[in-house]
């Protein structure tokens, strides 16, 4: 991988700020942004709540893998993941192999604060979501783990401290130069 090309690719559970550090992060990098939700969204032309009614969670998973290996073609881009993106190992090789992979890291307590009102969320369509985001969760940090290259909490700190902060890291990592 060319380092000055290389892509950044934020990974984490739903409410872990992955795009809003990502849009601050890229502006600050002078990188475009994507979000892989909202590129699955622009493909099928619907929202992903109702892929996820009309498909499942598979036939979502199988949407979300293939626009993933288009978008990780492109060099150069900030790129805020779906919190499940990790769960296929063919998805954690290409973020591996395409970029520096970002963790973003919060409590439970804070990613049930900043998702508890936002109904566009179909894993959250429970009677306690927190208890599912607890779930979710220990299903998924240990793959959150394997795939990082750079592991970042964010649930004291604000968007903008986090964004500096991880170009700091990144700059650390693989001599990667980002410019702010």
């Amino acid at each position: 991988m060319n380092q000055k090309h290389a892509s950044i690719y934020l990974v984490g559970m739903m409410g872990s700020g992955k795009s809003t550090i990502g849009k601050v992060l890229a502006r600050s990098l002078n990188m475009p942004f994507m979000d892989l939700d909202h590129q699955i969204e622009s493909k099928c032309g619907v929202k992903i709540p109702l892929i996820f009614e009309i498909e499942g969670e598979e036939g979502f998973r199988k949407r979300e893998a293939q626009v993933l290996e288009e978008v990780t073609r492109q060099t150069g881009i900030v790129m805020a993941t779906g919190g499940g993106a990790i769960l296929q190992e063919h998805n954690r090789a290409l973020l591996r192999e395409r970029g520096i992979v970002v963790y973003l890291k919060a409590s439970v307590e804070e990613l049930y604060r900043r998702t508890c009102r936002d109904r566009n969320r179909p894993l959250l369509a429970t009677q306690d979501p927190k208890a599912r985001l607890r779930e979710i969760l220990a299903d998924r940090e240990a793959l959150y783990d394997e795939v990082a290259d750079i592991i970042m909490e964010t649930s004291s700190s604000t968007v903008t401290s986090v964004a500096h902060k991880l170009i700091e890291r990144i700059n650390q990592y693989r001599d990667f130069q980002c410019t702010s």
